[in-house]
């Protein structure tokens, strides 16, 4: 069993070869796709997170971690049950260090130019979403590319909507975004992101910070007529504030036609969203319907799931991504 366990994640890793010179954090197994049917491996730095979406292989947990820690000398292991013993999706999971200590559960790791905290212990996600690392790092080169246009785009300008931890605004500024503004409901995840600016030498600078709906901030920033070269928009599928209720398939093309208003001409915005009953094609042909109110011009660049190391996306609940990228 032990050789059995320790193959099939040597062949699930070969799978994620093009991305080690990218980077050191990456899924390194997503469930049955992988031989492993409700579980995902995160390979954060030397730092694993093992995540139980279903009873399959509880029973080898332990098998499992130590197949983990024979083939990879972890620092860290982390176990996060997702289940409750009904069946019932956790969002608060229970979590464990199986391997290593709480203080060993945090590190920093790398994506490209760029640097990031990471805390397997904090809440669900460690602080980086991996399933958009591809975008991130379009983002940046996006940027790069105005940048050295400079003289078309002397203060550039990007816009991070449910900005979590700072990643995508972290990117662009090391792409040569002159201001690139975070909005955020939570002063605790803000901090973590000006923790990330910090990480990566970069300063702060007026206004890239805002704590509150990002739907308020979105109208503000009209009414201010502010304007950015970029945005991304990437919401949960449900959150509350000050007693609004946001719901990602009545709210959200309605705010991507808002934001399409503080969208410079040759532009881009980025919307996506984890939501398991959207469908790509369809999603991406709202947002540019929802766009071109504001742009008629607009085009679709892009539509696509999550990178390669999340094999098989879209065919379970807990590994699914509809991002598409207008350009106007």
């Amino acid at each position: 069993m032990a050789f059995d366990l320790k193959n099939k994640l040597a062949i699930a890793l070969e799978k994620r070869a093009p991305l080690f010179d990218v980077t050191d954090a990456f899924r390194v197994v997503n469930g049955a796709a992988d031989g492993f049917p409700g579980l995902t491996i995160d390979k954060f730095g030397d730092r694993y997170q093992m995540q139980f979406f279903g009873h399959e292989l509880l029973r080898e947990k332990n098998e499992i971690v130590g197949a983990l820690e024979s083939l990879f000398n972890p620092v860290c292991v982390v176990v996060k049950e997702r289940l409750s013993s009904a069946g019932r999706s956790l969002e608060n999971a229970p979590m464990d260090v199986v391997l290593g200590s709480r203080d060993d559960a945090i590190g920093v790791v790398r994506e490209g130019k760029a640097k990031f905290h990471v805390d397997l212990m904090d809440t669900i996600n460690p602080g980086l979403f991996l399933d958009m690392r591809h975008v991130r790092l379009e983002v940046e080169e996006r940027f790069r590319a105005m940048s050295d246009a400079s003289s078309a785009h002397p203060e550039l300008r990007f816009l991070n909507l449910f900005s979590y931890t700072c990643s995508f605004s972290v990117h662009a500024r090391i792409g040569g975004a002159a201001v690139a503004t975070n909005a955020d409901i939570s002063g605790k995840i803000l901090d973590k992101g000006r923790e990330n600016y910090a990480l990566n030498g970069l300063d702060l600078r007026p206004g890239e910070f805002f704590r509150g709906n990002a739907i308020e901030y979105v109208r503000w920033a009209v009414k201010k007529g502010l304007r950015f070269d970029g945005i991304v928009l990437d919401p949960p599928s449900f959150a509350r504030f000050k007693g609004f209720n946001f719901n990602v398939r009545e709210h959200l093309m309605p705010l991507v036609t808002e934001c399409a208003q503080i969208l410079n001409p040759d532009g881009f915005f980025m919307v996506s969203s984890n939501y398991s009953e959207f469908n790509l094609q369809a999603f991406a042909r709202d947002v540019l319907a929802a766009v071109a109110l504001v742009h008629p011009q607009a085009k679709t660049s892009w539509k696509k799931s999550q990178d390669i190391d999340f094999v098989g996306s879209g065919s379970t609940k807990d590994s699914c991504l509809v991002a598409t990228l207008v350009e106007v």
